[in-house]
């Protein structure tokens, strides 16, 4: 085999690998509240609102609120940034993030709407 095929074949080889390992690092599973406290990296639980009660501080950059998930677990949950529109009309909240003392961390926050999607009988727009 000629040296260039050897260097060519290292490079893929090397690619390839690179590839695969930041894959599997982008990865964030959805699970439940009580998993997420025994996983150290990111997780994705989604849920709906259990209370009505959205707190905010620093000037609303920050929120505070209790989502209930899949389970029926109840947590509360930190969201820094901006307030996401529809949060309180949500049909479901996904919040991305980690367990930290207690506190599940989210760093994004996605909302789904049902009202953009449900026409007034209940039938999907097209």
């Amino acid at each position: 085999m000629k040296h260039r095929h050897v260097i060519g074949i290292a490079v893929i080889v090397t690619f390839v690998v690179f590839s695969a390992f930041t894959f599997q690092n982008s990865l964030t599973p959805y699970v439940n509240f009580a998993q997420a406290q025994s996983i150290a990296g990111t997780v994705q639980v989604r849920g709906i609102l259990a209370t009505e009660q959205i707190m905010t501080a620093e000037g609303g950059r920050l929120l505070q609120f209790v989502l209930r998930d899949e389970t029926g677990i109840e947590a509360l949950v930190a969201y820094r940034g901006s307030k996401p529109d529809g949060l309180e009309d949500a049909a479901s909240i996904v919040a991305i993030g980690k367990y930290r003392d207690g506190l599940f961390m989210a760093e994004k926050l996605l909302v789904k709407c049902p009202s953009k999607y449900q026409s007034t009988q209940g039938s999907v727009k097209r």
